[in-house]
């Protein structure tokens, strides 16, 4: 089969945050002391030898950038100052932008000045809009929020953001599958994706593998973001929409506008909770380390990193400081609080979820998944031929 080779792979890769790439020799020692690299899928070297060589369709089949979750072994040994570590960051930037069949996804991770643009534009929409369709007798002397968005337009909007985003996210996933299996989609038979259906749900909930690397801490703080956002996703996008029942209670009794003040022991209150220190943590801990650069992950914030903690930050805070004007019972406070946080939370669902950081939550299962689908199947074809 031929190999196409592309000569401005590596400037494109340049507009991606690669910096360092070509100051690798290939000694092998970053894949020597990964603990996640395999026989079967040896990184990072492999990846850095892709992109030197131009060889952009090998990268788009590739599993090992999901597989590495940039503990920073690689980048602190090796005698280069190659940044392999880096290099596979940018590589799960670069495959971001390939499954994103809009071409969003490029001009999100390539130009800040386009990534602020989105942003500042798409919350001034959604301030806009809250103002258009606000109520035009708001309750002014209690802290009712749907006296202001009535809860059930509230959920016509809720439920159009979740389908367009369901939309955009499963297709590219999709694209992401596809490319994976390159040759093999329509080789591997349906009982080993049957098989290693465990694989995917492990490691959506869990990031399992990410436990094995030397650096425990950078899973515990990856784990609390991952679930304290997965968290607020849902008690923002599901069970602000209503007309189902779940677990025994009605969502009329879990919808997440009300003007209710759940009691301390209510689930979706103990959920707020947990979702608040969870991100705060894992949030305030990434940003220190960023600005004192003190581990190899943190040393090359690219733009796209800041603004995903800043929005997820803002998002979370302006939450709590809803929930104590609430407590307090300050309607105008509140309302204009709501609408910031609005704001901020809209445009990071809106642009992280299908096109930047958080599409990786769906990409990395994804592709651990299939890597195990492909592992046995080839271990099928091994056992015929002997």
């Amino acid at each position: 089969m031929s190999v196409k080779v592309d000569p401005n792979l590596m400037k494109d890769l340049k507009e991606f945050g690669l910096t360092d790439a070509n100051k690798c020799f290939h000694c092998g020692n970053c894949t020597a002391v990964c603990p996640l690299s395999t026989p079967e899928n040896p990184f990072p070297r492999k990846l850095v030898k892709y992109a030197q060589m131009g060889l952009k369709d090998k990268i788009l089949q590739s599993p090992e950038p999901w597989l590495c979750y940039y503990c920073g072994d690689c980048s602190d040994t090796c005698p280069r100052g190659a940044d392999p570590g880096e290099t596979m960051m940018v590589m799960r930037r670069y495959l971001t932008s390939l499954y994103d069949w809009t071409g969003f996804s490029r001009k999100f991770y390539t130009s800040e000045k386009f990534e602020i643009i989105a942003v500042v534009v798409l919350g001034l929409l959604v301030a806009l809009g809250l103002w258009i369709f606000h109520a035009d007798s708001p309750n002014m002397e209690h802290a009712y929020i749907n006296s202001v968005w009535p809860v059930e337009s509230m959920e016509i909007a809720d439920l159009i953001m979740g389908g367009v985003l369901a939309i955009l996210l499963l297709s590219n996933t999709a694209r992401c599958f596809l490319f994976v299996l390159g040759d093999l989609k329509s080789k591997i038979p349906i009982k080993h994706y049957i098989a290693e259906a465990k694989e995917l749900v492990i490691h959506l909930f869990t990031q399992k593998q990410f436990s094995e690397c030397t650096d425990r801490m950078q899973w515990i703080v990856h784990l609390l973001i991952m679930t304290g956002y997965s968290t607020v996703f849902l008690m923002v996008v599901v069970f602000l929409a209503g007309g189902l029942d779940i677990i025994g209670l009605s969502w009329e009794k879990i919808r997440f506008q009300r003007d209710v003040i759940y009691p301390i022991w209510h689930p979706m209150r103990l959920l707020g909770y947990y979702a608040t220190a969870a991100i705060l943590y894992g949030t305030t801990y990434a940003i220190i380390g960023r600005i004192k650069k003190s581990k190899a992950p943190y040393k090359n914030s690219h733009g796209t990193d800041w603004m995903f903690l800043i929005l997820l930050q803002l998002t979370t805070l302006t939450g709590i400081f809803i929930h104590f004007t609430r407590l307090l019972d300050w309607p105008l406070t509140t309302y204009v609080l709501y609408a910031i946080h609005l704001g901020v939370a809209v445009p990071m669902l809106v642009l992280e979820v299908p096109f930047a950081k958080w599409a990786h939550l769906a990409y990395r299962p994804v592709v651990l998944y299939l890597t195990k689908v492909k592992e046995r199947y080839a271990r099928e074809q091994q056992a015929i031929a002997s």
